[in-house]
């Protein structure tokens, strides 16, 4: 059975930084695509950012030159660093993977941006 494992949400002053992790775990195939979605409290679901399996990445505009998506294939892992960080990131983030037989979600991790 295919899970995700997602750690390094927290609490961080407004311009701090944090590194996202989203492990998979379960699949033998290595993911198309990974990547966050963040959902903001009585708000939709909305992407952040992906990345495919041969690198090519995918930001939302407000995530531009302050967020960096990567992935490690061998160990089927995303990362997202994020840095310049802002009150309005703040929201839970949901990694995902996607394979042929569906997409995977994470557990989602609390991001707190706050003075």
């Amino acid at each position: 059975q295919v899970q995700f494992v997602e750690s390094g949400g927290g609490l961080v002053l407004p311009g701090g930084s944090l590194r996202l992790s989203c492990a998979a775990s379960g699949s033998r195939f290595i993911f198309y695509a990974m990547g966050w979605y963040l959902q903001a409290l009585g708000k939709q679901r909305e992407l952040v950012a992906s990345i495919i399996s041969g690198g090519s990445t995918n930001y939302v505009d407000s995530v531009k030159g302050r967020f960096t998506i990567s992935r490690d294939n061998a160990k089927n892992t995303a990362f997202l660093q994020m840095n310049a960080l802002k009150t309005e990131d703040t929201a839970v983030y949901y990694c995902y993977g996607d394979l042929f037989s569906g997409r995977y979600w994470g557990q989602g991790t609390q991001v707190t941006v706050s003075s």
